[in-house]
């Protein structure tokens, strides 16, 4: 392989015209560029350089070997720059696997915020998973960041091997028809002879109705399921029945829904999770700090809720 030192050596000898004018440019002695160009001949097996007089000029063959040292100088440069900025978390791609309310708020809006931030190139690509997907796609390798969530009346996230990174936790509310007369705080207790309307059984939100219940000493009867809670909310708008929400996951309340607090309160903790082998990657590290300023903004803490 040809020694990219020597190319552009070659190449600076065609742009300034003398060993001396290189030598300068490059803080070398000229007798060590002229061996270095020597070298270079030797190693590619024709001549590169001529004499002119005193100094020397490129042959053919030189010059044709000097267009590609500019080349191979400019993509040095262009490496070391992207390297660079990679090392200072300033560029880079990052594959981002998000649940789906996290995915159109806080996802958005950190994808929002880097676009206009003017700092680095930082770029995201996006794959909506729920929490068990996104955290066997880090493992994978399919994703290099994971936004997911666990509830109080659930285990917490499968740490092994992964870094987590507590973003906020949010209330979870039960949501009733406006016109239905019930206490505040809900007791579930009182809710165990109504139609109930759940995620689709194979997510986490599903288990976390069931497990909410089933605190409160009842299984609920589910009339619907739906893989989007603005459904489910529609559904309680058209009075199928009631549902349990979390507070990020309520993009419009409908007219006809109330939203309650909960008596035995339940919440979710949303969480940032990454490889631990690359978890001190600078570009990561500034892609979490985003994603963990759009979450201040966007979930509430329980702390700071009333009802609606």
């Amino acid at each position: 392989m040809l020694d990219p030192r020597r190319l552009r050596m070659l190449a600076e000898l065609e742009r300034l015209g003398t060993i001396a004018a290189v030598a300068e440019c490059l803080r070398q002695s000229a007798p060590g560029v002229s061996m270095q160009l020597a070298a270079l001949e030797k190693e590619v097996g024709v001549a590169l350089t001529e004499k002119n007089g005193r100094n020397v000029r490129l042959t053919p063959a030189g010059r044709v070997l000097a267009g590609h040292g500019v080349d191979v100088v400019e993509r040095l440069t262009l490496a070391e720059m992207e390297i660079r900025a990679l090392r200072d978390g300033a560029s880079g791609t990052y594959r981002v696997a998000a649940f789906p309310s996290a995915a159109r708020t806080i996802i958005a809006a950190t994808w929002a915020a880097l676009r206009t931030s003017g700092v680095g190139s930082v770029q995201l690509e996006l794959i909506e998973m729920e929490p068990d997907e996104s955290m066997a796609a880090l493992r994978s390798g399919d994703a290099d960041l994971a936004v997911t969530h666990t509830y109080s009346t659930m285990e917490p996230v499968d740490a092994r091997n992964v870094s987590l990174w507590p973003l906020r936790s949010e209330s979870v509310w039960l949501a009733v028809p406006a016109g239905r007369r019930c206490a505040e705080p809900a007791d579930l207790r009182d809710f165990a002879n109504d139609d109930w309307l759940a995620p689709r059984r194979e997510r986490s939100c599903y288990d976390m109705v069931f497990r909410a219940c089933g605190d409160a000493g009842f299984v609920p009867r589910v009339v619907a399921e739906a893989t989007d809670f603005a459904v489910l909310l529609a559904l309680v708008d058209a009075g199928a029945g009631v549902a349990l929400v979390p507070d990020l996951a309520v993009d419009r309340l409908p007219s006809g829904v109330r939203l309650l607090e909960l008596a035995q309160p339940v919440t979710r903790h949303l969480f940032c999770a990454a490889r631990t082998s690359s978890a001190t990657d600078p570009g990561l590290r500034r892609l979490r700090d985003a994603i963990d300023s759009a979450s201040a903004a966007l979930v509430r803490d329980p702390a700071d809720i009333t009802a609606r």
